[in-house]
């Protein structure tokens, strides 16, 4: 027996038994196409009140500076209006900017510190299809090159650098980045400037995303990077599943992140960590570390649920994932690297996936290719060690694992224990591919490769230690 639901147009088939083991209310979530979302709002008398890492003395609401929520009208000025008039309470307890009920237009704006942007229920921002509403920004230090082409960047929709202490969140209003027109330029070459992205945070401190309903990004959705001290919890984040780099949440040169209680479908990884491309990222040397995530679901046929890399020229360390959840989705923790990247990925722990139509179980690729330069140094080896898996259950699974090291440059120390693997109709004969690899197994079924042999009793370990952005607690917060 079966659940079924569409997504994209296609029909989504989740076996009955994934779903009694999820519980109700995870259950309901597939039949509606989302989850519920922990921290809910509620109207309380003369107010709302909403939890954030911290409230606001001040107020003031979109239509105060001449916003009009029409869908066709621009709120570009009245966005930096409002913002601007609001930055000058930063040092007299912060301000919040309410954005109400209506469909408000607008090109990049840029926040400021001890800040909030609150989304009413039915707000929704429309990202403008104008490019000259969308400033230019120089490259990424650690990338050296935009993405999708060598020169600068457009800014993305809702941008911050050099901050502390922002909130954006609101009662599940919806951010709209009406994608489809920059998607439509990337496939025909068109662009002579990177793509920009949902949200992106730079070289800042506190960071809160939450409770928020984001569609159709022009590229990734969800960009922290050099910042440290983040919180994305409870969002949905949609994107037809062909469009190209849509990724959820990719915390990039990040320090103490906490991603928890997200539902994503996307064209790309649900969620990227990332830390720079080849000997950019190696020069500026800022890792992503000290990150959890956790009770996020994802479907993404063509990508990961969680990818490390490909860009980890900086490092990644320390990345933590439990009680997570992939539905028709290419593969689960991924990580992906090549020669060149040089640095590390080590100290991952994963534990308690419940995985549903899958390719791929385990898969690390160490000849991902894709450089900013065709002349990256051939001596920069990554070092992929301690990657840990364990208490997994998939099924409908094609391959189970695609462990591919790079030829004298192996990834050791992976530890997989405890996971049983139901595999498809159209399952293919070679279960475990693995190539320059080394570790050990325990309790996993069907048999892993030769190279990870199997050490009965053996179970991988998960830090019992909680990491300091897990013990922030949100206020409860009231205008």
């Amino acid at each position: 027996m079966s659940l079924s639901f569409l997504q994209d147009n296609q029909n989504i088939t989740v076996p009955m038994s994934l779903t009694m083991k999820l519980g109700p209310k995870i259950r309901n979530s597939y039949v509606l196409g989302s989850i519920s979302i922990i921290m809910t709002l509620v109207s309380v008398v003369g107010g709302v009140e909403y939890p954030a890492i911290n409230c606001r003395k001040h107020s003031a609401v979109l239509t105060d500076f001449g916003a009009i929520g029409d869908g066709t009208t621009s709120n570009t000025d009245a966005f930096n209006s409002a913002i601007t008039n609001l930055s000058q309470y930063v040092n007299d307890g912060g301000a919040l900017l309410v954005v109400p009920p209506g469909k408000w237009l607008t090109g990049s704006f840029n926040l400021t510190s001890h800040f909030t942007l609150f989304l009413q229920k039915d707000a929704v921002i429309l990202a403008s299809q104008d490019e000259s509403e969308w400033p230019s920004l120089p490259v990424l230090p650690s990338y050296g090159r935009g993405r999708d082409a060598p020169d600068g960047r457009f800014s993305s929709l809702i941008f911050g650098t050099n901050l502390t202490d922002v909130v954006i969140t609101g009662d599940n209003g919806t951010v709209d980045g009406q994608g489809s027109y920059w998607w439509g330029k990337f496939k025909n070459d068109e662009l002579k400037l990177t793509r920009p992205y949902l949200i992106e945070i730079m070289f800042s401190d506190q960071i809160q995303v939450s409770n928020l309903t984001f569609l159709n990004s022009p590229s990734w959705f969800v960009h922290p990077i050099y910042s440290s001290n983040i919180i994305i919890q409870g969002l949905t984040i949609l994107a037809p599943i062909d469009s190209p780099n849509t990724d959820g949440i990719n915390p990039d040169s990040c320090d103490n992140i906490r991603i928890e209680d997200c539902y994503i479908v996307s064209g790309d990884d649900c969620v990227a960590v990332k830390s720079g491309w080849d000997g950019y990222g190696i020069k500026v040397g800022i890792p992503t570390q000290h990150l959890i995530i956790r009770r996020l679901t994802c479907i993404s046929p063509d990508s990961a649920m969680i990818a490390l890399g490909s860009e980890m020229s900086g490092g990644i360390q320390d990345v933590r994932a439990e009680d997570n959840i992939a539905i028709n989705t290419q593969s689960a923790v991924r990580i992906k690297t090549a020669v060149g990247r040089g640095a590390y990925v080590k100290d991952i722990f994963v534990k308690g996936m419940t995985l549903s139509t899958m390719k791929y179980v385990f898969w690390m690729t160490g000849s991902y290719g894709s450089h900013p330069d065709p002349d990256f140094d051939p001596k920069a080896l990554p070092q992929i060690t301690r990657i840990n898996y364990r208490d997994i259950i998939a099924d409908n699974v094609t391959y189970s694992a695609r462990l591919e090291g790079i030829p004298n440059d192996p990834f050791t120390d992976i530890c997989i224990s405890n996971v049983t693997i139901g595999v498809s109709e159209q399952k293919k004969k070679l279960q475990w591919n693995c190539t320059d690899i080394a570790g050990v197994t325990s309790g996993v079924t069907p048999q892993p490769c030769d190279l990870l042999p199997q050490k009965d009793g053996n179970e991988c370990p998960y830090p019992d230690d909680i990491l300091p952005i897990e013990n922030v607690k949100l206020q409860t917060c009231t205008f």
